[in-house]
């Protein structure tokens, strides 16, 4: 054998911040291949990495070489994903190490478990059959085994009663799959009986699965129009391919209605990804996903890094959602990075959404993407009317924020039996508290952002860094006693007045901080749907694809709320928020109504959501960012620099300033402290680099930063396509 084969070198990426590829010697005995799992030495560290690519042209001393040390016992790491890993790195302008690390983020997963023990009933009796031997025998006799900790559960009995049973050869031990079996969907289930434009739909996007090539179709449907049950049948068709379907979701916690639609459709519930498993169910969906045995995953953003083998079908739903960008980490847009990842294993992608964002709609007019349109609501059912309250007319008056309209909207639905739900986009009782002597305002101390008062917990919250305090009894800066008081309302404040305007009636608030797991929110759909509340007020988490067909009153306290700051996507994103709580209203048979109270309402946005003219706003919107070449007409990227030092890190943001290219068609704006110029101690400075849609961002900031050294007190953040302005 030669000595080529005998020296192959290859090169591992490993999961780490810094650095890159290594090359190591591949011993021939074994057997090395592309995209396996391995163990290194990395300077008196053993560390897990992924065989990336030959080294072929190593010139790496020969004595300095290190081999692998083992393979892990997983399957490999799919081509696709490793050139996924490497593209997503290469736009966001990150390491590689940093993007494999969220495609191997359970380290546990990549080791099988071993086999469990299960008992199960020899019909031999045990010596004495005390009660608690008899429950358990009772349940053992039901099933083809059950494992010890089962057994106890079930039988509400020690693990020393099922012990003591196998030690009289009662029960017998047998080999369990070291896993929970991952139940598969059944495509052959029938679907929902679909309306004409459904059906249109849902065969082209079955028609694209069949053929297995890439295609982005975006699926434009009015609230309540059935887009679900249209890319269930392109999903269907996935599973009768048997491939893997992917479903991204903006708030996987919060899902708990899509979860019951999906087992109605498919037999069961859909492999889960979401911050909110615990360490043993991310181990076992990962296996799952890798091994193939996961059919459908439906998950948050983090999911799209999941490593596929047979990936066929990516569903984006709620496309629009801001919270499908990752701003910290690796700044990436989950929408975004679909659209890649289906190129790169050519399958098609579907981006739903009832208000789709201004980059999707101009790719769908531009026919860059499929345009698919659901015009009217399913079953029926139509849009809610809209009703606007000028409240420089209607005033609720001092410290109340419930006019008179909306109150007695309010009061007729509920009085008939029906829901109503009132949308308040702030979390908490007040967004401000200050001293009523000196006007004092109390700051988080780790970040620039007021502290927000939750009365029902009793803590004053950063929502930024998570900080609490209580209220001091004493104004620090005036020395005042008892002198804070709270300004403008959160909806704990919004939950009193109604309290006091409909005393009788069953309220409930929910919110991002109420509604933190899948099991809570499955409670609070579960009393919805039971009528055990009357009067809902919700913040955005409300807005986001729940269907209740008794709510018909949708009341918005302050549609002016999004609209107010620099931001690049305000208009938008207040125009889609409040066109989303709009559509929680008469989803059924009972006729919707939607009472909006604004402050300026001759506002293109809330002029577009009264007259329901969809049309009229993203035109608005599109020859404003035209005007202003802002994307999608053009492109954008932010750095963001910070320290716990703000002299070390202004000193820098000043030096690398001096360095900025200057030409025509880009600006580099900066730097600036950042409108939250501290978040958790660290002192934030930003750039804003804007240019033609045509050019190579990434190659203009890498020429700018190249050779450039970042001190080692500061952190440079590079955000591709920013979002957060913040």
């Amino acid at each position: 054998m030669s000595s080529t084969n005998k020296h192959r070198r290859v090169r591992v990426l490993l999961p780490l911040a810094i650095g890159d590829v290594y090359d190591y010697r591949a011993p021939e005995d074994l057997g090395i291949v592309l995209g396996q799992f391995v163990t290194v030495p990395l300077g008196r560290r053993e560390i897990t990495g992924v065989v990336w690519e030959e080294a072929l042209n190593s010139d790496f001393p020969e004595a300095r070489m290190k081999d692998i040390l083992d393979i892990l016992p997983s399957p490999i790491l799919p081509e696709d994903s490793r050139t996924f890993v490497d593209w997503v790195a290469k736009y966001t302008m990150q390491r590689r190490g940093r993007v494999l690390r969220m495609a191997m983020s359970v380290p546990d997963a990549l080791y099988p478990k071993p086999p469990r023990t299960g008992y199960r009933f020899t019909g031999h009796q045990p010596d004495k059959l005390t009660p608690a031997r008899k429950r358990v025998l009772e349940i053992a006799a039901e099933g083809p085994a059950f494992t010890a900790a089962d057994l106890s559960n079930l039988a509400a009995v020690s693990s020393s009663v099922v012990k003591g049973l196998a030690a009289q050869a009662v029960l017998e031990r047998v080999h369990l799959p070291s896993e929970k079996p991952v139940m598969r969907p059944d495509w052959q289930r029938p679907g929902s009986r679909l309306s004409m434009d459904q059906d249109a739909a849902a065969k082209h996007l079955v028609r694209m699965v069949e053929q297995n090539s890439f295609d982005v179709s975006l699926l434009h449907g009015v609230t309540g129009s059935g887009k679900t049950e249209v890319y269930f049948e392109m999903i269907a068709e996935c599973l009768k391919q048997s491939r893997q379907a992917l479903v991204l979701l903006p708030e996987i916690a919060l899902s708990s209605q899509w979860l019951s639609r999906f087992e109605d459709r498919f037999g069961t519930k859909p492999v889960e990804w979401h911050s909110d498993l615990s360490q043993a169910e991310r181990r076992r969906n990962w296996r799952a996903v890798i091994e193939g045995r996961a059919d459908v995953v439906v998950g948050a953003r983090s999911a799209l890094f999941l490593p596929f083998p047979n990936l066929g079908v990516i569903v984006v739903d709620e496309e629009h959602e801001a919270s499908f960008k990752q701003d910290e980490g690796v700044s990436y847009n989950a929408r975004d990075m679909a659209v890649v990842r289906g190129k790169i294993g050519n399958f098609p992608v579907v981006l739903a959404s009832a208000t789709p964002s201004l980059e999707s709609l101009i790719n769908a007019q531009s026919d860059r993407y499929t345009y698919l349109k659901l015009p009217s609501r399913f079953g029926g059912a139509t849009l809610p009317d809209v009703h606007i309250v000028d409240l420089k007319q209607h005033s609720p008056g001092s410290q109340r924020w419930i006019s008179e309209p909306l109150r007695e909207a309010v009061e007729t639905t509920l009085d008939s039996g029906q829901q109503a739900m009132l949308f308040l986009n702030r979390r908490g009782y007040a967004p401000l508290t200050l001293c009523d002597t000196c006007g004092h305002r109390l700051q988080c101390p780790h970040c620039s952002a007021w502290l927000v008062e939750h009365r029902l917990v009793k803590r004053l919250q950063c929502h930024h860094c998570g900080y609490t305090a209580q209220t001091p009894r004493q104004c620090p800066e005036c020395e005042a006693e008892e002198s804070f008081k709270a300004c403008g309302p959160g909806i704990e404040r919004l939950a009193e007045e109604a309290e006091m305007l409909f005393p009788d009636k069953k309220i409930a608030t929910i919110a991002s901080d109420t509604i933190t797991s899948p099991r809570a929110a499955a409670e609070f759909v579960g009393a919805m749907e039971r009528g055990e509340i009357d009067l809902l007020i919700g913040t955005q988490i409300v807005a986001k694809g729940y269907h209740f067909p008794k709510l018909t009153l949708v009341g918005i306290i302050d549609a002016d709320l999004g609209l107010a700051g620099g931001d690049l996507r305000a208009a938008e994103r207040t125009y889609q928020l409040l066109s989303q709580v709009a559509g929680r209203a008469g989803r059924e048979a009972l006729k919707g109504k939607v009472v909006l109270q604004s402050h300026i309402p001759e506002h293109p946005v809330i002029d577009a959501i009264v007259n329901q003219d969809e049309e009229a706003f993203f035109a608005y919107e599109t020859s404003a960012r035209q005007d202003a070449r802002m994307p999608p007409f053009g492109r954008l990227a932010a750095l963001i620099l910070s320290s716990v030092d703000a002299e070390s890190v202004s000193g820098f943001a000043n030096l690398l300033a001096r360095s900025a290219p200057i030409a025509e068609n880009f600006i580099i704006l900066g730097p600036a402290p950042a409108p939250l110029s501290m978040i958790r101690g660290r002192h934030r400075y930003r750039f804003l680099v804007k240019c033609d849609k045509a050019m190579n961002i990434q190659a203009l900031i890498g020429n700018w930063l190249k050779g450039r050294k970042v001190p080692s007190n500061i952190r440079l953040q590079i955000d591709i396509d920013p979002y957060n302005f913040m």
